[in-house]
């Protein structure tokens, strides 16, 4: 199954569009500008797209610069071992229907993500897509035998965070993998495409996202070139960088 996403334009020539995810860092009930995974430094966004940075305006605004119909949230809250943000993610729910929302918590287990899949449905947010990252996880689980969730590999300045067994087993990553690289992420460098290429070379035909750096239309062009189907976006967007 596809991201709901919107599409970069003028692209063709190399093969499938891009799908655009449009991204949301969560902090304590705001919106933050995530630059570079110092996630103690973030600061509250500050958009040219709407005023303030309340998460349902800057979602709604992000989705519809995009075209998209899902949305991908970080709840660093949840990440950096607090309470996950229940409250922000129902009102995202309620106040965008038919939002597919791609959801990082600091899952430490994929029972942990259903876990919390049945708390937001009870809340009236049906759909809910966990994002397992690997930062978090407390062993490489198989994960290639259910199609509702997603993994994501994360690395930052010092490597591979969480177990290694996640790049030696690839047969265990489920159809739809996200290549986190956090010091690229807000940076305006550029995606990792050394990595993004190592990890399209183990992926043996899942769907790859690039998340971090990406900039402009010819990121994303670079990206379809090496078979990568999806980019996680922000700072390009709020910029107006991206079609």
């Amino acid at each position: 199954m596809d991201v709901p996403g919107g599409t970069a334009r003028d692209s063709g020539e190399y093969g499938q569009a891009v799908t655009l995810l449009p991204v949301l860092d969560l902090r304590a009930g705001i919106v933050v500008q995530a630059r570079a995974g110092l996630r103690g430094q973030y600061a509250a966004m500050q958009s040219p797209l709407v005023a303030g940075c309340a998460p349902v305006d800057l979602a709604r605004a992000l989705l519809q610069r995009t075209g998209s119909k899902a949305l991908y949230v970080a709840d660093l809250d949840a990440i950096l071992g607090g309470p996950a943000q229940l409250a922000v993610l129902a009102a995202l729910g309620r106040a965008l229907p038919g939002l597919q929302l791609w959801l990082d918590a600091g899952f430490q287990s994929l029972a942990a993500a259903q876990s919390m899949q049945a708390q937001l449905a009870a809340l009236g947010v049906s759909s809910v897509l966990p994002v397992l990252g690997t930062e978090t996880l407390a062993r490489c689980e198989d994960l290639s035998w259910s199609p509702a969730l997603v993994l994501s590999l994360d690395f930052a300045a010092e490597g591979f965070r969480g177990d290694a067994t996640w790049l030696e087993r690839p047969e265990r990553w489920p159809a739809r993998v996200i290549v986190m690289t956090l010091t690229a992420v807000g940076m305006d460098q550029g995606p990792d495409f050394d990595r993004l290429g190592q990890c399209q070379a183990l992926a043996n035909g899942r769907t790859l996202y690039a998340a971090g750096g990406v900039r402009h239309q010819s990121d994303l062009q670079a990206l379809q070139r090496l078979g990568v189907r999806g980019a996680l976006v922000a700072s390009a967007v709020h910029r107006g960088d991206l079609p």
